[in-house]
């Protein structure tokens, strides 16, 4: 097993016509954020993200927000995914799963992860609104997916219920960062890689 000592912490750069990205995750930190992305709801939510995965996340974008928060909040989400994949390395010891539940008021949302190598997303939500201020809510789903393609994780997010649209995207976040956490600690019972196929 890896030194349990050693942070896990990796930083990606990725420039393209439409977005310039610096990102360093730590998974094993202490909830510290420094996040700007040029889309104020997603920085809110990659905040919480941070705090209840009791991750530390550095992130700085730049990208063509004139246009809209498309391409910015898809890149941040390739590039956070692909920073978590190369965090875990071989992933010897891990938990491998995660569920979490979150309320938000009179919200509920489960986030349920498998750090399996097998990326799929069931996207399972249906936003009360289109819009939370100037954000546009269907890229919530676009955000998920492309972590979750890039972190090359099987994640599913549900909506149980709730109306508040930012109730239930902040719910969604928590609920992800949460299960994030349960899949990616270490269990001192787990010898190797946890897989039955001797690779994940």
């Amino acid at each position: 097993m890896e030194n349990p000592n050693q942070p896990r912490s990796y930083r990606v750069v990725r420039n393209t016509s439409e977005t310039q990205i610096e990102l360093q995750l730590n998974i094993d930190g202490e909830g510290k954020s420094e996040i700007d992305t040029g889309v104020p709801f997603l920085d809110h939510m990659l905040d919480l993200f941070t705090r209840h995965g009791h991750f530390d996340l550095h992130i700085k974008a730049n990208g063509d927000v004139e246009v809209d928060a498309h391409h910015t909040t898809e890149d941040v989400g390739i590039c956070l995914g692909a920073a978590l994949k190369e965090a875990l390395g071989d992933k010897k010891g891990i938990r491998r799963y995660g569920n979490s539940f979150v309320p938000m008021d009179e919200t509920l949302a489960q986030v349920v992860v498998d750090l399996s190598n097998r990326p799929h997303l069931e996207y399972r939500a249906t936003l009360s609104q289109s819009t939370v201020g100037q954000f546009d809510t269907e890229l919530v789903h676009e955000f998920f997916w492309k972590f979750a393609l890039e972190a090359r994780m099987n994640l599913h997010v549900l909506l149980h219920y709730g109306h508040n649209t930012h109730h239930q995207i902040e719910a969604m976040f928590k609920a992800c960062a949460r299960a994030l956490d349960e899949a990616t600690g270490m269990d001192p019972r787990v010898k190797g890689i946890p897989s039955t196929k001797g690779m994940l």
